[in-house]
């Protein structure tokens, strides 16, 4: 973090200092709300949660070096008390970014693609200069200032996933951290449930591009018309992409695909490059020119820029992360850290182009947050998965089965495990040496299957996507 006194911290957050914290200590080390975490200098943060309460682990914190306590109420030490923990972290996060005017801001959204895109931009913007981004999907009120707050007097680059289950949140996270540069990838129907339709879904994103101050930018995918719509809202400078649209500033052309890891040409407003990109999937080509447009407003060359597309990979797991098994020859696909319609019908366009020439499995679990379009959604990705050209749909557990519905009427076999452990004896006993296995559904509910797969044989590591 941005090195600061108490006495800073508490009028940044609008708190009071309490035991004996003295006004002049600063605070050196990072900023941890897991007292496993805390460090040296660091300051802990602690909130009250239904089953825990984090003041109770303030002595494990003062034993691992923080020198003070942000929380609600006074701890045995040096604390910042304030009213509410997480407005006060919110506030603090603010503070670093206001302390830090060499710093360039990237946010990216969208329903479906954001940390795949915020690990390639992180990968981008790290060959410019110190980066920042956020572990995983730390995208909301709390994920978002914890990342922030690592940001120090170093960092150049801060890119930032930011996610919404509702209008305004986006705008509360840009509120955190004024953006730079914005990156809306897409508006599709992940909790179409909360938001009721995908026109609230598409104001909520729009937060992020209307947040840009003039002078910044703005990148939008041209091949969705609900975010190309957003540059009415925008006050800076609007960059489009598409992976199809020559007219758009920055697109591709002669796209190619060799077992799902795509090739194309660039087309920048700074000039061409050829791309073969590591990651697997054609979704990730469009996420790949999202980033590409933020690299040409930076100043990267289009060589620069096809460089690193070449050389980026997945850094948060579960995510179109291919292995294929020493023991059977069987490729894996684990997608599956969640799902919505919009990535469903992503991975499995993956699982065509992975396992072209190869017997197809698919192993797919509920999606959630749908609201009045669950069935019809889980029947969709059901006749899906029989256009990918599966043979066999294995659908984890019952709430899923609509899934199964869609697929059958489309000629393919599918089985209805009862929960993962069945699946993983249906896997066992029906896979053949050989086969292409994808791996999806809505959070944890196929993590299991995924993990039986990689630890129960000796894996060669192909590459992540």
């Amino acid at each position: 973090m941005i090195v600061m006194t108490l006495a800073e911290i508490a009028e940044a957050v609008g708190g009071r200092l309490t035991g004996p914290a003295d006004p002049g200590t600063r605070v050196t080390g990072p900023v941890e709300h897991d007292s496993r975490k805390a460090a040296p200098g660091g300051l802990f943060v602690a909130f009250t949660g239904e089953n825990a309460d984090g003041h109770d682990y303030a002595p494990q914190a003062f034993e691992a070096g923080a020198v003070a306590v942000l929380g609600s109420r006074e701890v045995d030490g040096p604390a910042v008390v304030v009213p509410d923990v997480l407005t006060a972290l919110g506030r603090l996060a603010r503070e670093v970014v206001d302390r830090s005017p060499d710093l360039t801001v990237v946010g990216v959204t969208g329903s479906s693609g954001k940390t795949s895109t915020k690990d390639m931009l992180a990968q981008l913007c790290e060959r410019l200069g110190p980066t920042v981004a956020p572990e995983g999907n730390l995208n909301n009120e709390l994920g978002l200032p914890y990342t922030v707050c690592r940001v120090d007097a170093d960092t150049r680059y801060l890119v930032l996933e930011m996610g919404a289950r509702g209008i305004g949140h986006i705008a509360y996270l840009c509120d955190i951290a004024p953006v730079d540069v914005a990156v809306v990838l897409n508006v599709g129907t992940a909790h179409i449930g909360e938001f009721g339709s995908a026109d609230a879904i598409a104001v909520a994103k729009s937060e992020l591009a209307a947040a840009v101050p003039a002078g910044g930018t703005v990148v939008l995918n041209g091949d969705d018309a609900r975010v190309a719509a957003m540059a009415s809202v925008s006050r800076g400078d609007v960059v489009t992409y598409s992976t199809s649209d020559p007219d758009a500033p920055v697109h591709a052309s002669d796209p190619e695909s060799q077992e799902g890891r795509f090739s194309f040409t660039l087309h920048t407003p700074s000039g061409d490059a050829p791309v073969r990109l590591a990651v697997h999937g054609a979704h990730q080509m469009s996420n790949a020119l999202a980033v590409a447009a933020v690299g040409d407003r930076l100043g990267m060359a289009p060589g620069d820029i096809a460089a690193a597309l070449g050389e980026v990979r997945a850094r948060s797991g579960r995510r179109m992360d291919v292995f294929t098994r020493e023991s059977d020859g069987i490729t894996v696909i684990d997608d599956s850290y969640n799902a919505n319609p919009a990535s469903m019908a992503a991975a499995l366009a993956g699982l065509t182009e992975v396992g072209r020439g190869r017997r197809k499995v698919a192993v797919l679990g509920y999606m959630a947050e749908l609201g009045d379009s669950e069935t019809a959604a889980h029947e969709e990705v059901g006749r899906l998965a029989a256009e990918a050209g599966a043979e066999l749909v294995i659908v984890v557990e019952a709430v899923a089965e609509r899934i199964a519905a869609g697929a059958a009427a489309c000629g393919v076999a599918t089985e209805v495990a009862a929960d993962q452990d069945e699946a993983i004896a249906l896997l066992d006993e029906l896979s053949r040496p050989g086969d292409t296995v994808l791996i999806k559904a809505s959070r944890y509910r196929t993590w299991r299957v995924a993990d039986y797969l990689r630890s129960t044989h000796t894996l060669t590591k192909e590459a992540h996507a």
